[in-house]
């Protein structure tokens, strides 16, 4: 502990108590302002209240270049979304956002909504602003809106020091409400399955306070994938809410306070599949059929962050920020139907509560040296509470008895994390730009374990056209607190919810080396490639799966893992016509099960302890293209085209589904009616061909039950802008 606190309070001195040098200063004054707001102002007489808006405007400009540069980027791999881009997507900003993501290159989509970067699980970092949002617990719901987002940056590769926890991917989001009209929306929906859809924002500027504020509803009938390939789901309905606040108050010239308040809070109903015939008997009891069974799912999620950022005006800028996010799943089962059914009827409720401080500074030493440092600390508090109806059974699980018993397997745990970094930017010429970096993590939950992990990026400017970058990241990855499972093994013997084997190891935190390299080309003006190569060798790699009756996922290790994979990328963007195009490669693979054994058989055990298999999430083959072009002045046509080689299938993920392609296409155009002034119309279509296709079949490691892609679906979108 002593040489972690000598660590901090050296890496303060470099930072704030370093004298300014000559060239500090004249970076200091370099600061761009605002030069569109500037513009913007009249050109005669303008009032002093003008000019004050206008410093407003400069001094919020720099605070935001301010907090920028405390998240360098170099090396590492990026993909960027602005807000043109997301209104250009088929459903513009009602788009989800793992549906935005999944146009990113590497990014993979799977059944209840979750994403695969680059062959891992999921593994990926939120940042809104700048400050880490603690993951949620999985589920099927998106805990954050695609609405409030101004920009959105993908990273993957080798990230830089100040990266570290969840590293496959660091999301990277901007909040609206940076500029400073006073303006908002009320959006309207309607689509097919039921689908009914409502949000408003608002946001803009009062003297030193700049809001933006964000509220959705959402209802339909196809809230998770459908396990059968029909049109319509059987007992799917869902009804979501969201929110989102952000509040950002200036303290003088060089300072600000900001808060960020966000809500989710979603019911689902489990899908039936009908047709299903009882495999267990209940006492007095005539088990309801199949398509009549009524489990249900019910997750929230909330965050607070409040934030302080300052500059001292000599090269040195900081941000602290104290963050705090709860997260809960209840599966509520058919007491009757999930018991005679599948052996079990388990109500479980996860829960868990994370806290903490994240600070990031940096300090321009000279014109070719920025160092920066930070530390973050996160507390966590999980809990599960897991009463479960079963029947006894004999040794080889056949039922016993039609009189069920109810078993309690509660459990509490406590987590915590620490970390911090020290890293360098140095432009020793025009053409190149290294950062290099160090940081430390420790982690204390179910393990007690820590690493040094050492950083190094590059980027070469070759000619005025090509850029490459390389990076190399020594990667510490704990174990997510939230999905570790502490199913009691002993409970459940001589019970039909007996476990498949008794090895109950602790999960480990995954340690893995991070090779990238990439170019990028501009073509001409309006074109640019990109391709990237990527290399991870992995011990205790981490993997998740569905191994109970509730929809819930449990963390796992792999001993090791290897992944590798190519991306290639390119763009083109006139005046009216914008398109895109990724194709990316991927093998991803694991060998030998070294925790949460007792979620395996003995046959897939021995299998994976002598072969190296697929991961359940490898996708061999992805790619997307979309193009949009603008018709006139108020007429946008557009679509897009996804596809996937399959996701892996059967004993030990030894095979693979067929692949799909998707296409989606849409038109916007903007009207203005009388005195009500202007309105935006959207008509979409998602999976335009209606092509039926498995996303899982239900085999494989971890997989669960079927689940399809959605049919087609027709949305229609009403959007009425307005200003105050």
């Amino acid at each position: 502990m002593f040489k972690l606190t000598t660590l901090a309070s050296a890496v303060a001195l470099a930072i704030v108590g370093a004298p300014a040098r000559a060239a500090d200063q004249t970076v200091a004054q370099a600061a761009p302002v605002a030069p569109a707001v500037a513009a913007s102002a009249p050109a005669a007489n303008p009032t002093a209240t003008q000019l004050d808006r206008v410093e407003v405007k400069g001094t919020r400009q720099r605070l935001d270049d301010a907090r920028n540069s405390l998240s360098p980027e170099t090396g590492s791999t990026i993909y960027r979304f602005d807000k043109s881009d997301i209104a250009k997507l088929p459903l513009g900003d009602a788009t989800p956002l793992n549906q935005v993501l999944m146009r990113a290159p590497g990014l993979v989509g799977d059944s209840y909504g979750q994403l695969h970067v680059r062959g891992d699980h999921g593994n990926l970092q939120y940042r809104i602003n700048g400050v880490v949002i603690p993951e949620s617990i999985s589920g099927f719901g998106q805990t954050l809106d695609t609405r409030f987002a101004d920009q959105i940056n993908v990273l993957t590769g080798a990230l830089p020091a100040q990266y570290g926890y969840r590293t496959a991917g660091v999301i990277d989001i901007r909040t609206k409400g940076a500029d400073l009209a006073n303006a908002g929306s009320v959006d309207v929906v309607l689509g097919s399955r039921g689908h009914r859809e409502t949000s408003a924002n608002i946001g803009g500027t009062a003297g030193d306070l700049q809001y933006f504020v964000t509220g959705s509803t959402l209802q339909n009938d196809i809230g998770i994938e459908n396990p059968t390939a029909d049109k319509n789901a059987i007992h799917d309905s869902t009804r979501q809410t969201k929110g989102f606040a952000w509040l950002s108050h200036l303290l003088g010239e060089s300072s600000r306070v900001s808060l960020m308040l966000g809500t989710a809070q979603s019911r689902f109903q489990i899908p039936n599949v009908p047709g299903e015939s009882p495999v267990f008997n209940l006492v007095g009891v005539t088990p309801p059929d199949s398509a009549n069974l009524d489990a249900k799912q019910r997750e929230r999620n909330n965050f607070q962050v409040l934030s302080f950022q300052s500059s001292f005006g000599d090269g040195t800028d900081y941000q602290v920020a104290l963050f705090n996010r709860s997260t809960s799943v209840h599966y509520q089962p058919d007491p009757v139907g999930d018991l005679t059914y599948n052996g079990v009827a388990a109500d479980v409720v996860r829960r868990n509560v994370a806290s903490g401080l994240q600070f990031d500074a940096s300090r321009v030493l000279n014109a070719q040296h920025t160092l920066r440092a930070g530390l973050f600390v996160q507390r966590e508090r999980g809990s599960v509470a897991n009463a479960s109806t079963v029947f006894p059974a004999d040794g080889n699980g056949n039922q016993t008895s039609d009189v069920p018993l109810t078993i309690k397997d509660d459990s509490q745990l406590k987590g915590h994390l620490f970390g911090a970094y020290l890293q360098d930017e140095w432009q020793p010429t025009k053409a190149l730009t290294v950062n290099y970096g160090v940081r430390y993590d420790k982690v204390d939950t179910v393990v007690a374990e820590s690493q040094w992990s050492p950083r190094l990026g590059a980027v070469y400017q070759l000619g005025q056209d090509t850029r490459v970058h390389a990076g190399y990241a020594r990667y510490f990855t704990p174990p997510p607190t939230e999905k570790i499972d502490t199913t009691s093994i002993a409970k459940f013997l001589g019970t039909t919810n007996a476990l498949p084997s008794d090895a109950n190891t602790a999960v480990r935190s995954e340690r893995s080396n991070y090779f990238d390299l990439g170019v990028s080309h501009q073509l001409n003006a309006r074109i640019t490639l990109g391709a990237d190569a990527y290399y991870r060798d992995v011990k205790h790699l981490q993997d998740e799966g569905r191994f109970g009756n509730a929809l819930i996922y449990s963390a796992f290790n792999f001993e090791r893992g290897k992944i590798f994979g190519l991306e290639f990328s390119g763009s083109y963007k006139d005046d009216r016509l914008s398109a895109w195009a990724n194709l990316s490669f991927s093998s991803a693979k694991g060998k030998g099960i070294e925790s949460g054994q007792f979620n395996f058989d003995a046959d897939a055990l021995a299998w994976i302890r002598n072969n190296w298999v697929h991961l359940d999430h490898e996708q061999k083959i992805a790619a997307s293209a979309g193009m949009s072009y603008r018709l006139g002045d108020s007429t946008t046509i557009g679509g897009d085209v996804l596809y996937g080689s399959g996701l892996r299938r059967g004993f030990a993920n030894t095979e693979h589904l067929p692949g799909f392609v998707q296409v989606n296409a849409s038109v916007a155009r903007s009207f203005n009616v009388g005195g009500l002034g202007k309105f935006d119309v959207r008509l979409s279509a998602l999976n335009l061909f209606d092509r039926s296709y498995e996303l899982r079949d239900g085999s494989g490691i971890g997989v669960g039950a079927p689940q399809f892609a959605p049919r087609r679906t027709i949305y229609v979108a009403l959007s009425k802008p307005f200003s105050f």
